[in-house]
Formats: C-alpha cells, sequence, structure tokens
C-alpha cells in the first residue's frame, strides 16, 4: 500500500528510532486520507491520526517476537 513506509523490524532493520515510526505513521495517515498537507481545518485531526499510529506502531513493534532473533 504504502511503498515509503520501511519494515521497522529485525531482520529488516535492528536501529529503530522513534522519528522513524513517527515517518511511518505519517506516511500511512497522507496515504489513507489522500493529503500531502491537511487543509487548516482538518489539521486538528490529522496530527491526532499520525499521533494515535504512532504510539500503536511503537506499542506493536515493542510486543513483537521475532523467532531467531538474537536478544
Amino acid at each position: 500500500m504504502c511503498r515509503s513506509i520501511k519494515t521497522l523490524r529485525p531482520p529488516f532493520t535492528d536501529d529503530v528510532t522513534d522519528d522513524d515510526i513517527r515517518a511511518a505513521a505519517l506516511q500511512y495517515v497522507r496515504k489513507i486520507s489522500g493529503f500531502r498537507a491537511p487543509a487548516a481545518h482538518n489539521a486538528a485531526a490529522f496530527e491526532r491520526a499520525v499521533e494515535e499510529i504512532t504510539r500503536a506502531s511503537a506499542d506493536l513493534l515493542a510486543s513483537i517476537e521475532v523467532r531467531g532473533a538474537r536478544a
């Protein structure tokens, strides 16, 4: 769906920053909303979606267990 979003878990990526997760969330919201930048009257909803998806993505990545990965 969003070709510019990179896989953010081992073995694809070892070092993931909060900025990486937020960038992926932003790309996702841009894709599903159809807006690169929302109009002023939609800015709060757009930003809220980015923040919620960032949190959910961080939770997901923290919870995933990759088999065969070394801790």
